[in-house]
C-alpha cells in the first residue's frame, strides 16, 4: 500500500488543532479571562462544556463507522467550516443555557465528522512500521498548533487592551477576547479550504473501506481485548489531559499571577505537547510502544502528587515549572501513544474507525464528567485545596490508567 505523501499528514495536522481551537485550546489558555468575560463559575462554565460530552458520546459511535465508509477529506473539511461558524455566537458570549447548545453543537461538528477519520487517516500515513511516529508527529503537531494559537490569541488580546489588564473595564476584556474568537475563527475556515483542495491520499481507498458496517465487524472489534483495555487507559489519560486546563488557574489563583502571565503559563504548558509528542514520534518505533505509553501514565502520578500534597507555593517558582513539565510530558506522551498501539493490539485497519468509535464512546466520558467535577472543588474550596483536590482526582485516575497499560504492554509484548 502507498504511503500519503508528507503534506497529507501537516494539514492533518493542522485540521486536528484548529477543530478544536475554540471549544477547548482559547479556554485553556484563557481560563481566568473566560470565567471573566462571560461572567461565570468554574462550574457554571464547565456545566455547559459536559453538554459537549454527551453529544460526543453519541456521536462517537455513529461517526466512527462513517470513517471505514467515506474518505476523510471532506468529513474533516465540513468539520472546520461548521465548527468555525460557531465562533460567531461565542464571541458574542452567551448565557449558560445558549452556551450548552453551542458546546452540544461543536460537540457534533468536532466528533461525528471529524474525529475517527482523523485517527484513521493517521493510521493509513503510519503504515506497518511508523505507528508512534504518525501519532507522535500528530499529535505534537496538534501541540504546536496551539501553541501558535495561543501565542497569536496572546498578542491579539493584548494588542486590544488600551492599558494594563488589571485597571481596563469587562467591557474592554470583552471586546479583546471577541477579537481573538474572530480571528481564531478565520484561520480555522482558512484550514478548511487547505484541506479540501490538497488533503488528497495516493491509496487505493478502497483497501481501506468498506461498503457498510454490520453487527459482525462489531462483534469482532469488541471480542479483542486490547479494545477493552484501550477504553481505560484513554479515560483516565484523557482525565489528566482535562485537568490541564486549570494549571493556568492554578498559576493565577495560587502562584498569585496575573491574567496575562497566567495565560503565558498555559502557553508554555501548550509548548510542551509538541516537544514532547515529536520526541516520542522520532524514537518509540525504535522501542516497544506500550512500554512508552506506560511510562507517560507513571509520570502524570508523580507530577500530580506533587501539586497534590500542597508543596507547591508563591515561594516555590522552580518547583511549580517542574511538576508542570512532569505533568505536561506524562499527558502529552500517554495522547500521542494510546491510539499508536492499535496494531500492536490487533485491530484491523478497515475497521479503525468503528474501533475508535468504541473506545472513544467510553474514553472520552471525562468531556462529560471532569469539567463539572474539578469546577465544583475549585468553587466549594477556593484557592489551593481546591486545586490540590483537583489534583488527587488526577493522581487516582493516572494509577487506575497505569495499571490498565501494564496489562496491555504484558499481554501484547509477546507479539
Amino acid at each position: 500500500m502507498n504511503k500519503p505523501a508528507w503534506y497529507y499528514l501537516v494539514l492533518l495536522i493542522l485540521a486536528g488543532e484548529a477543530v478544536f481551537i475554540l471549544p477547548f485550546v482559547l479556554p485553556r489558555i484563557f481560563r481566568p479571562t473566560v470565567l471573566d468575560v462571560f461572567e461565570m463559575t468554574n462550574l457554571n462554565y464547565n456545566l455547559g462544556v459536559a453538554i459537549y460530552g454527551i453529544i460526543a458520546m453519541v456521536s462517537y459511535p455513529f461517526g466512527g463507522p462513517l470513517a471505514d465508509r467515506f474518505p476523510p477529506r471532506k468529513l474533516i473539511a465540513v468539520a472546520l467550516w461548521l465548527t468555525a461558524l460557531g465562533g460567531i455566537l461565542y464571541a458574542r458570549y452567551p448565557d449558560l443555557d445558549t452556551l450548552k447548545i453551542l458546546y452540544g453543537y461543536w460537540g457534533f461538528t468536532t466528533i461525528f465528522l471529524f474525529w475517527a477519520p482523523m485517527i484513521k487517516a493517521t493510521r493509513v500515513w503510519g503504515g506497518d512500521t511508523s505507528q508512534g511516529k504518525a501519532f507522535g508527529l500528530l499529535d505534537g503537531g496538534r501541540g504546536l498548533t496551539g501553541a501558535l494559537f495561543g501565542v497569536l490569541g496572546v498578542f491579539v488580546f493584548a494588542a486590544f487592551l488600551s492599558s494594563d489588564v488589571q485597571e481596563v473595564t469587562l467591557a474592554e476584556r470583552q471586546n479583546a477576547f471577541a477579537y481573538v474568537i474572530y480571528v481564531a475563527s478565520a484561520i480555522i475556515v482558512f484550514i478548511g479550504i487547505l484541506v479540501w483542495l490538497f488533503m488528497k491520499s495516493n491509496v487505493d481507498e478502497t483497501k481501506i473501506l468498506v461498503d457498510r458496517i454490520t453487527a459482525k465487524e462489531l462483534k469482532q472489534v469488541l471480542k479483542l481485548p486490547s479494545v477493552w483495555l484501550l477504553m481505560v487507559i484513554i479515560l483516565c489519560s484523557y482525565v489528566g489531559y482535562k485537568i490541564t486546563d486549570v494549571i493556568s488557574q492554578y498559576a493565577n489563583e495560587v502562584m498569585l499571577y496575573d491574567q496575562v502571565k497566567s495565560a503565558q503559563v498555559g502557553t508554555f504548558l501548550q509548548f510542551l505537547r509538541p516537544t514532547t509528542g515529536i520526541v516520542v514520534g522520532l524514537l518509540v518505533d525504535r522501542f516497544r510502544i506500550t512500554f512508552w505509553l506506560l511510562s507517560s501514565l507513571v509520570f502524570c502520578v508523580v507530577g500530580g502528587i506533587f501539586f497534590a500534597t500542597g508543596v507547591i507555593g508563591p515561594s516555590t517558582t522552580v518547583l511549580f515549572f517542574i511538576s508542570v513539565v512532569i505533568i505536561g510530558v506524562g499527558v502529552y506522551a500517554a495522547r500521542a501513544l494510546y491510539f499508536g498501539v492499535m496494531r500492536e493490539g490487533r485491530i484491523p485497519l478497515v475497521l479503525t474507525g468503528t474501533a475508535v468509535g468504541l473506545i472513544s464512546l467510553v474514553g472520552y466520558t471525562p468531556d462529560i464528567f471532569a469539567g463539572p467535577a474539578y469546577g465544583y472543588f475549585l468553587d466549594a474550596y477556593p484557592g489551593e485545596r481546591g486545586h490540590q483536590y483537583v489534583f488527587w482526582m488526577l493522581t487516582g485516575f493516572s494509577a487506575m490508567g497505569a495499571i490498565a497499560a501494564f496489562i496491555y504492554f504484558k499481554l501484547y509484548n509477546k507479539n
